[in-house]
């Protein structure tokens, strides 16, 4: 008996220290310092509010703060119908200046290329334009801008297949047939609806909806690198504009008053002005003056 006893007293002994053992293993795990990321350097307004940073395409970017039209999305972010148990779920990794920028939004002024930003004049400006131009029929001066990285290198960088795949569809759907018209437009290549006149009367479209003009630019090897419809229904009467950048590997959407087409070509120089003045070095160094900094 007595041997026995102290069999277990020494079994007890053994499998307590063995516990001992590795609360101690796990202490010391959970004792150890979390690796830290380092916190990125941030440029700031006169307001002292943080700018949106990130890449975006090729390039490293600071956004001034209140110049984003909603937020900025990096590429893995949840779509905005995204399960809410997915988006819960979900972590981003840290902010850096190579965190890719998927898409984002602002808005320009085509008259002289300035940014929207909140608490900054060009807001007074914005809302003042909203309440005196647009109930009057009148020009908006603001094109609604979304920037878009690039990031598939299989991926061509011009609208050959969209514009292709959109006239055959155009075709097969509503019957509507687009013919390329002998004279350009401000550069541009002119595709009118039915070569402009509506089936139903024998007379140029007036409303539809489908009608719209389709104007394009190639580049020297051929391929389409701007894309821009314009409708004319009814009241409305704007375009929207696609163009790429192959320096930024971005594809860039702009929306608004078709009175402004003729100024396509400076539009896209000055949305690429406006990004290349939000460069920055990886550290977070600007490059330049920011356009639409309060």
């Amino acid at each position: 008996m007595m041997k026995s006893g102290w069999k277990r007293i020494l079994i007890f002994m053994l499998l307590l220290w063995q516990v001992l053992l590795l609360a101690g293993c796990d202490y010391y795990v959970n004792e150890q310092p979390a690796q830290q990321v380092p916190v990125p350097f941030y440029n700031r307004d006169s307001r002292g509010r943080a700018d949106t940073i990130g890449k975006l395409g090729t390039h490293s970017i600071s956004i001034p703060a209140g110049v984003i039209d909603g937020w900025a999305r990096y590429v893995g972010d949840p779509g905005d119908f995204a399960d809410p148990k997915i988006k819960a779920k979900y972590q981003r990794p840290p902010k850096t200046y190579d965190l890719p920028i998927e898409s984002f939004g602002f808005q320009y002024r085509i008259t002289d290329g300035d940014v929207y930003t909140s608490f900054r004049q060009t807001e007074e400006d914005y809302r003042r334009d909203n309440e005196t131009l647009i109930p009057y029929g009148k020009p908006f001066p603001w094109a609604s801008i979304s920037v878009y990285g690039q990031y598939d290198a299989k991926a061509p960088l011009n609208f050959n297949a969209y514009v292709q795949e959109g006239f055959k569809i155009s075709k097969e759907v509503t019957n509507i047939d687009y013919i390329q018209q002998p004279q350009p437009l401000y550069g541009l290549t002119v595709y009118k609806a039915n070569n402009g006149i509506d089936p139903e009367t024998g007379e140029p479209w007036k409303s539809d909806v489908n009608a719209k003009d389709i104007l394009l630019k190639k580049d020297q090897a051929g391929n389409i690198k701007t894309y821009i419809d314009c409708q004319f229904t009814q009241h409305i009467n704007f375009c929207s504009h696609m163009f790429y950048n192959d320096d930024w590997h971005i594809q860039v959407r702009m929306s608004y008053n078709r009175t402004y087409l003729s100024q396509w070509q400076e539009m896209e120089g000055r949305v690429i002005r406006i990004l290349d003045s939000w460069r920055v070095t990886q550290e977070g160094k600007l490059l330049g003056k920011q356009i639409g900094k309060a």
